[in-house]
């Protein structure tokens, strides 16, 4: 399984497992900025493993740069890229190493284009020859961000990319703004 952070890979972990189903949980996240966040999540992911007995490969580093000129053409459009690279390098990992599918994290997520997601790890499954196991894990969204304030979990505040951070702070920005003009 991908997982792009805890707060989101308990619960999908949790179920899978509860179906029978080995996880072994894949760290790639080239998309996750600054440095400092990357690490905070990637940390936090490699604590809960331990915990619960779960393998966890890391794969990548931390890809500042190429990831940055992949997407500075189309800042607005950088979702799909990310969503590619990371599904991509997983359905590769995945064929690779035996496994007979993977999924991701990332489907858990209100926030996130779950439908592109979805087909682009399809696309990625069939051109690896792995296949792609899909749960639509979004209502289990609320008892993940439960489990993980309760554990302690370290919570993110945006996605992942620097552009992330930007909208999130940017919005708050507007709101404020619009809220004392009384709109």
């Amino acid at each position: 399984m991908h997982m792009c952070c805890a707060p989101c890979a308990n619960q999908p972990i949790a179920q899978l497992r509860e179906e029978g189903l080995s996880v072994t949980g894949f760290w790639f996240n080239p998309n996750i900025h600054p440095y400092t966040e990357y690490q905070a999540r990637k940390r936090t992911l490699e604590d809960y493993a331990r915990e619960i007995g779960m393998k966890l490969v890391i794969g990548g580093t931390y890809d500042l740069r190429p990831f940055v000129t992949a997407v500075a053409g189309n800042i607005d459009g950088r979702c799909p890229y990310c969503y590619r690279v990371r599904m991509e390098e997983t359905a590769r990992y995945a064929a690779e190493h035996g496994y007979d599918s993977f999924t991701t994290s990332l489907l858990i997520s209100p926030y996130q284009n779950h439908d592109a997601i979805a087909a682009i790890a399809r696309e990625m499954g069939q051109k690896y020859g792995v296949d792609f196991l899909y749960r639509d894990f979004r209502p289990l969204f609320q008892a993940g961000q439960a489990f993980a304030r309760e554990h302690g979990f370290y919570m993110q505040k945006y996605c992942g990319c620097i552009f992330s951070e930007e909208d999130r702070y940017m919005a708050a920005k507007r709101k404020k703004k619009e809220s004392s003009r009384g709109l």
